[in-house]
Formats: structure tokens, C-alpha cells, sequence
């Protein structure tokens, strides 16, 4: 019997699981973040070691196989060097490491003809087609010419917000209810207190969902941020369909992220319409599943052992132990 390691190593939280070709979850530990973006190589191996030695051993077996799905492996020389160190490890037999993205689109479906796009803390897209080729951005925010994501929406609320009041832009609802969120008087007193400090910067990203219920409200000024960002996941996924050659064709069209996930019509509604008009012939979905799930899948598809029943399996027995009392080991 051949074992995996399945890992999803995000921002926040990392997720491990270990598991058999027949699809028996045998291990589950979830820890901190791992993303090499934060904690550079380095840090981000020992974060995995550290995890993946602990379901190892509540498994209580070798794994044959690793599949990595990281946030932040991104360009080919960063996967080429990922690759090198995890090589020297002792944790699986082979090992395949990349973009956490490809977890999350294998979460969504199994179709081999599919586009992911991510929209969460950051934004990104990749895609895949039946003959292996795939298409993928850099994602590097705006040094790659990417726009949106939690923690951009959040920074762009507070620009409109500052300008709407002292009048280098058109007025906005905004102003007025990210001061008081804050407890300021104005977004003067807000720009200020977070420039020396008495504001932690961190505390921007509650501007997000603030963003959304201003623009819901029917302020001009926030409906056209979250418009912005609805086209630019509809441009990802066009990009990505034009790339495989897949418009034309039957595919799926996988969303996730926070942001999706959180299901705000004025995001989402745009989103479907945009979709709808560049790929009419793709099925959406809104991915629901723990991406650590289409980690676990892809190893499965390597170790070729995949059979529908196996893959649902894997899906519930995931679910259901992250689910449960205790998301820190196998349970």
C-alpha cells in the first residue's frame, strides 16, 4: 500500500494530511502559515518539517509520495529552488511542489480542461488543459501589473475615502465610515494615527467588508472599486481561457478565495454576468472544499489511483476531521 503527503501551505495556516492510495485519510495537522513569501525557503521547510514530521508520525508510515501546494511559489526559478531543498528532506519518496492555486483548482473539480481564479488576500489565476499545457501569472502584485485582492481593496477604500474628503475626488460614504470605524473624526485623523503608529497598519484589512456594505448601500464611489475588481477576475479567467485555447470549449471555471467565498452579490453578480459573456460554454463553480483536499487529490492522480468513489472518499474524510473539535492533529 503506497502513502502520500498531501500539504497546503497558505499565508495563515498550513494544513498536512497523510494518506493511503486507497483514499483512508490516515493523519490530519494543521499549523501557521508556511508561505516562503513570509518566512523566505527556509523558514517555510522548517514550518512543513516541523508539521510534516508530527503527521508522519501519527500515521504511523512512510509516505511514497509528497504533493506541496504553497502560497507564494509563484515563478519557475522559486519552484526549481523549493524543489532542491525539499529534496533533501526525508519526507516522501518524490516529491512535487507548486502554487497553492492548483490545489484549489483540483478542490473544484477534476475536469482536466479547467481555470482557476483566486480572490482573497491577493488575486491570482491559473488553468489547465486535458494535453498537460497550463497557463499562470506571476502574481506579484503590482510589480506584475495584478489589481485587487482583500488587502488592496482595503488600501484603495482608505485612498477614495481620503480624497472624497478633502476634495481631490468626487465624495463617498466611505469618508465618513472609515473614520468612525476607526474612532477618528476624520480620515485625516485616520491617515495619521496609522503613519505613527497608534493605528496598526494590519487593522486596514477591516476595511474590506466595510468596502462591500458602503458599495451595497449605493454609494457610487465603492460600487465602481468592487466593479474594478469584478472585471479583473473576469480578465484573469479570459486571459487564462485565451491562452489554452478554451473559451470555445466545455470547461470549468473554478472561483475561490475569501472574497468569493463570502458570496456578496455585488461582487458576485458581476463576476457570473463577466464569466457568462467570455466563456459561455464553462461551468462555474465556487469552490467549498479545504484546498489541502485538492492536495490530497492531486497526489491521488499521480499515484493513479483515483476512481470516483475514492475521490469522494478523500473529500469527506477531509472535511469532516477539519470539521471536527480538534484541527491540530489526526483526531
Amino acid at each position: 500500500m503506497r502513502h502520500f503527503l498531501a500539504i497546503d501551505g497558505g499565508n495563515s495556516k498550513t494544513d498536512v494530511v497523510v494518506g493511503a492510495e486507497d483514499g483512508r485519510i490516515l493523519a490530519l495537522v494543521r499549523g501557521p502559515g508556511s508561505s516562503p513569501h513570509n518566512l523566505a525557503i527556509e523558514g517555510s521547510v522548517a514550518t512543513l518539517d516541523a508539521l510534516s514530521r508530527d503527521a508522519l508520525r501519527i500515521a504511523g508510515v512512510d509516505a511514497d509520495l509528497l504533493v506541496a501546494c504553497l502560497a507564494g511559489i509563484d515563478l519557475p526559478t522559486e519552484r526549481a529552488r523549493y524543489v532542491t531543498v525539499v529534496n533533501e528532506t526525508a519526507w516522501a519518496t518524490d516529491s512535487v511542489v507548486d502554487n497553492d492555486l492548483f490545489g484549489l483548482l483540483r478542490a473544484g473539480t477534476s475536469d482536466p480542461n479547467a481555470i482557476a481564479v483566486v480572490c482573497g488576500a491577493g488575486i491570482n489565476c491559473v488553468g489547465r488543459r486535458a494535453d498537460g499545457r497550463t497557463a499562470r501569472f506571476p502574481a506579484l502584485g503590482p510589480l506584475s501589473g495584478d489589481w485587487g485582492g482583500g488587502g488592496h481593496l482595503a488600501q484603495v477604500a482608505l485612498w477614495h475615502a481620503a480624497r472624497g474628503e478633502d476634495g481631490r475626488g468626487p465624495a463617498t460614504a466611505l469618508s465618513r465610515a472609515i473614520a468612525a470605524h476607526f474612532g477618528q473624526v476624520t480620515v485625516e485623523d485616520v491617515a495619521a494615527a496609522i503613519h505613527l503608529g497608534d493605528i496598526p497598519e494590519s487593522r486596514t484589512t477591516d476595511l474590506t467588508p466595510l468596502l462591500f456594505d458602503i458599495a451595497e448601500s449605493g454609494d457610487v464611489v465603492a460600487r465602481r472599486v468592487i466593479l474594478r475588481q469584478a472585471r479583473e477576475i473576469v480578465t484573469l479567467a479570459r486571459v487564462a481561457g485565451e491562452r489554452l485555447n478554451l473559451l470555445g470549449r466545455q470547461h470549468t471555471m473554478v472561483l475561490g478565495g475569501g472574497l468569493i467565498a463570502a458570496r456578496r452579490q455585488s461582487l458576485l453578480i458581476p463576476v457570473m454576468r463577466g464569466l457568462a459573456d467570455v466563456a459561455p460554454k464553462a461551468t462555474i463553480k465556487i469552490v467549498s472544499e479545504h484546498p489541502v483536499t485538492g492536495a490530497a487529490l492531486l497526489a491521488l492522480d499521480r499515484l493513479g489511483t483515483v476512481t470516483p468513489e475514492i475521490e469522494a472518499t478523500v473529500r469527506s474524510a477531509i472535511a469532516e476531521r477539519l470539521a471536527g473539535p480538534s484541527e491540530d492533529a489526526s483526531g
